[in-house]
């Protein structure tokens, strides 16, 4: 640790940017690159301190992989170093994503079928998320309960207000299913960050989250009607990237793009490296082009900075309270049910308009699954299974 700032700034730059290039997989393969480069090879913090970085980022709103790298970055070189992390890991996806928006909305790719191949992937994908997730988080009978009626109730109800009010709700059945659980001994993060910036980053979070609304309801602006959307999604979404696109559909579907395009670009996002909150990169850049994807990209990931900055300095005592590790369980268990709604709309339904469309789907969940086939070469196979289908 006595090496230069600036050195470590380059360090931190050249090892987040490798990672961002080839860590393919979704979330949990990101937090295996992450353990290996960062834990195992570099050595930059040890695996108890990895595994409690990882316990704040679920417990955060927001793309857990991502935060992880962000934290990472600021224990290592402060702020600076957390913004270069998110960058290096960031950009290749975002820069990706944004060349495939430019590319689907200027051909006639309805008629060339990638876009049916990139929703049938989509399809394979969350349902795969499903599965994993719900392995994870509801492993006892309370937990799923809790995902099932989440599910129900956002199948019935498929409101954004409602689905916060559910998050909400799950944290009170996990408080008081689970308040007595015990709590380990915690060793503590090596995290001196003034706690009194900590506490205007937490300011600065909500106040966005008030204020954009109005100003996006004031103004006639597309700009601040997008900074709105994507900062309001990144600020209320547990569970990552999949969870992310119910929200998002319901806000930008079918008034800001088609659901085509929409599905098209999830699938698309399969297909890259990095987190799959650059979603935001495509949906921006088909909007309003370049600026477009660039605002939505900073509106996006803007609430886990402010997070990230506001809670690191408190997890020490925050992380050691067991109401709020019990409803942490609740709000991971209702994800899984959120989850598993969107999975039916938009995802199913926007995808499977016949039987050859299941197969394909079942395919593809079947090589993810099951034959541990990479994301990315699953998703050409959709494509050109798509191909295939429309010959038949």
């Amino acid at each position: 640790m006595n090496q230069p700032i600036w050195r470590r700034w380059i360090e931190i730059w050249l090892v987040s940017t490798k990672l961002g290039f080839t860590s393919f997989g979704g979330p949990i393969a990101h937090l295996g690159y992450f353990q290996h480069e960062y834990v195992q090879k570099r050595k930059w913090l040890d695996q108890k301190n990895y595994a409690d970085l990882i316990a704040l980022c679920q417990f955060l709103p927001g793309p857990a992989s991502s935060q992880v790298g962000i934290s990472i970055g600021m224990l290592r070189g402060g702020v600076i170093g957390g913004v270069i992390s998110w960058f290096g890991f960031t950009m290749p996806s975002v820069l990706l994503l944004m060349i495939a928006a430019i590319f689907l909305t200027g051909h006639n790719v309805q008629q060339e079928g990638i876009i049916s191949g990139l929703k049938i992937v989509a399809v394979a994908v969350v349902a795969q998320a499903v599965l994993g997730m719900g392995k994870t988080l509801t492993p006892d009978r309370p937990r799923l309960a809790i995902a099932i009626g989440s599910s129900v109730v956002l199948l019935v109800w498929p409101y954004t207000f409602v689905q916060i009010g559910t998050i909400l709700l799950a944290a009170l059945f996990g408080i008081f299913m689970y308040r007595q659980e015990s709590v380990e001994e915690e060793v503590e993060l090596p995290f001196s960050k003034s706690k009194a910036g900590a506490i205007i980053s937490l300011s600065l979070f909500f106040v966005l989250l008030a204020v954009l609304p109005l100003l996006s309801w004031k103004s006639s602006s597309i700009w601040f009607e997008m900074m709105d959307t994507f900062y309001r999604a990144g600020a209320i979404v547990f569970g990552g990237g999949h969870v992310v696109l119910p929200i998002l559909q319901q806000e930008v579907v079918p008034h800001l793009l088609s659901k085509e395009h929409f599905l098209a670009g999830y699938g698309a996002a399969q297909a890259v490296p990095g987190p799959l909150f650059t979603f935001s990169s495509y949906l921006g850049t088909v909007v309003k082009g370049w600026s477009g994807g660039l605002l939505a990209t900073f509106a996006m990931f803007l609430p886990s900075f402010l997070l990230v900055m506001g809670v690191l300095p408190f997890w020490n005592e925050l992380r050691r309270n067991k109401r709020v590790r019990a409803a942490l369980l609740g709000v991971n268990a209702s994800v899984v049910g959120i989850l598993l709604a969107s999975l039916y709309d938009p995802v199913f339904v926007g995808a499977v308009s016949n039987a050859h469309d299941f197969a394909l789907a079942l395919i593809c969940f079947g090589l993810l699954v099951y034959g541990k086939v990479p994301a990315f070469v699953v998703v050409m196979l959709g494509v050109a299974g798509s191909f295939i289908l429309t010959y038949m």
